[in-house]
C-alpha cells in the first residue's frame, strides 16, 4: 500500500462518471445528474435503470448493442495488392474467438457497447501471458474506474474491486493495460458522454407521461374534476359528499344530491396532446444515439419502402463510427503487428431477399467485378465450381486505351477494287469434234 499510496500522490484524478460502488459489492451506481437544467438544484436525479425504463431508451441501446454484438469480428492480413483479407494467427485468433472464460464475442461486444452508451466510455482490462500475448478482456464496471493523469502526462487506472476480472483494488495500471472507448469527449478527452446527457430530460418526460397515463386510465380514463354546489354548505355536508365521491369508484353513477354539479378540472388526452408529446420524446431520444425512428418505431417507415436503404442509413449515422471506434481500440490494444488488423464482417448485419441478391450476383458478375464463385460464395454461401474462378466480361468489349489508339491511328490508304475475273466456258467433252 506504501507504493501505491505514492503512486497516487503524483497522480491527479480525472473528473469520473459517477460514484464507486462500496468496496467488494460490485454493482454499478448509475446516476445522470442534470437530466434538464435545474435539475441538480430541485435534487431531481434520473438513474440509468430508471431512464432504461423509458421504451426508446431501451430500444436504442438494446438495438445498438445486439447489431454490433452479432458482427463478426476477424483477424485479417492485407496483401500485397493493399486488400484485406481474413486470416488466423495461434497469437491473436484466440482472444478474438474466447474474449475471456464466461462471455462470448457476442455478450462481449453487448456489454462494451452498454458500458459505452449509458457512461460514453468502456473500460477493457487485458489479461496477458507469460510472452506479454493478450489472452483475455474483461469488460469494467465504469463506475469503478477513475483516469489518472501524471504530471508529466502519462495516463493511468486507478481500478476498484472487480471479482470478474481477478482485480483485487483499488489497484493502479498503466494505460498500455487498458483499453479505453469513449465518444463525445466534451469536457475532456479521457472522459466520454452518454447521449443520456442530452436526452435525459426527454426520457424523464416520457417516463413521467406515462405514469401520469397510467394513473389517468386506472381512474377510468377521466380527468379529475370538482363538485360544485349552488349554495353554501356545511363542513360536514362536504366531508360526507366527498367521502361518498371517492367510495364510489371508477364506472359508478353517483347521486350527491344538493344540487351538486361535476365539473373537469383536468384535461383529457387528446388536449394534453399526449400522442404528440410521445412521438416528440422518441425523435429526440432517438436523435441523440443516432438511430432512425423507423427502427423505433415501425410506424414511421420512411418514404423509400426498401429495408437495405434504411440499413445502411443506420449503419452510416449510427453504426459506423463505434464499429470503426473498436475496430482501432482493438488493434491499438492487442498490439498487432503488421500487417494484422480487426475488422467487423458487415454481411450479416445488410441482408438482402432473393431477389435482391440473385440481382446483385448477376449484375457483378456480368461487370466482370465478380468471378461467378466469389459471388456464389458472397451472396448464397455456396462452394466454388469448376472454371468459375476468373471474371467474365464479353467479346466487343474493349478498353479506353485501345479504343483511343485506334482512333489515333492514321486512316488506311483507300483500296482499288479488283477487276473481275472473266471465266472462259469450258467446252463439253461431247461436243468436241
Amino acid at each position: 500500500m506504501g507504493v501505491l499510496a505514492s503512486i497516487r500522490s503524483s497522480l491527479r484524478a480525472v473528473f469520473a462518471p459517477g460514484p464507486v460502488s462500496p468496496a467488494g459489492t460490485g454493482a454499478w451506481m448509475p446516476i445522470v445528474r442534470e437530466p434538464y437544467t435545474g435539475a441538480w438544484q430541485n435534487n431531481n436525479e434520473l438513474r440509468l435503470e430508471t431512464a432504461l425504463a423509458n421504451p426508446t431508451v431501451f430500444r436504442c441501446v438494446s438495438l445498438i448493442a445486439s447489431d454490433i454484438g452479432k458482427l463478426p469480428l476477424r483477424l485479417v492480413a492485407v496483401d500485397a495488392n493493399g486488400i484485406w483479407h481474413e486470416t488466423t494467427s495461434p497469437a491473436f485468433s484466440p482472444v478474438l474467438r474466447t474474449p475471456n472464460r464466461y462471455q462470448t464475442p457476442a455478450q462481449f461486444f453487448e456489454v462494451w457497447m452498454i458500458s459505452k452508451l449509458l457512461w460514453g466510455n468502456t473500460y477493457v482490462l487485458k489479461d496477458r501471458d507469460q510472452r506479454g500475448v493478450v489472452t483475455a478482456l474483461y469488460v469494467l464496471d465504469p463506475c469503478r474506474v477513475k483516469p489518472l493523469v501524471a504530471p508529466d502526462g502519462s495516463v493511468y487506472y486507478e481500478l476498484q474491486t472487480n471479482d470478474l476480472a481477478g482485480v483485487a483494488g483499488p489497484l493502479v495500471v498503466p494505460a498500455r493495460e487498458i483499453i479505453h472507448d469513449r465518444w463525445n469527449c466534451a469536457f475532456h478527452p479521457l472522459v466520454g458522454l452518454s447521449p443520456l446527457y442530452a436526452c435525459g430530460g426527454a426520457a424523464s418526460q416520457g417516463l413521467a407521461m406515462q405514469s401520469a397515463s397510467t394513473s389517468f386510465f386506472s381512474s377510468g380514463g377521466r380527468p379529475s374534476g370538482m363538485l360544485i354546489a349552488p349554495t353554501e354548505i356545511d363542513p360536514e355536508t362536504a366531508k360526507r359528499l366527498s367521502e361518498t365521491w371517492h367510495n364510489l369508484g371508477a364506472g359508478k353513477t353517483a347521486i350527491v344530491g344538493n344540487g351538486m354539479k361535476y365539473e373537469s378540472v383536468g384535461v383529457s388526452a387528446e388536449e394534453s396532446q399526449w400522442i404528440e408529446q410521445a412521438g416528440w420524446t422518441a425523435k429526440t431520444i432517438a436523435g441523440c444515439f443516432g438511430v432512425p425512428i423507423s427502427m423505433v418505431d415501425s410506424s414511421q417507415q420512411p418514404p423509400y419502402a426498401n429495408n437495405e436503404a434504411s440499413t445502411l442509413q443506420y449503419h452510416s449515422q449510427c453504426l459506423q463510427t463505434h464499429l470503426t471506434a473498436i475496430e482501432a481500440a482493438l488493434d491499438l490494444g492487442l498490439e498487432l503487428p503488421a500487417p494484422y488488423g480487426t475488422e467487423f464482417d458487415l454481411d450479416d448485419l445488410i441482408w438482402m431477399d432473393t431477389a435482391t441478391k440473385t440481382k446483385a450476383a448477376h449484375d457483378a458478375i456480368s461487370a466482370g467485378a465478380m468471378s461467378p464463385n466469389e459471388a456464389r460464395l458472397k451472396y448464397f454461401g455456396l462452394g466454388p465450381v469448376p472454371g468459375g474462378d476468373t471474371p467474365y466480361l464479353q467479346q466487343q468489349m474493349y478498353s479506353l486505351m485501345a479504343l483511343a489508339m485506334r482512333d489515333a491511328a492514321a486512316p488506311a490508304p483507300p483500296t482499288t477494287p479488283a477487276a473481275p475475273v472473266v471465266e472462259t466456258p469450258v467446252p463439253d467433252a461431247e461436243e468436241t469434234p
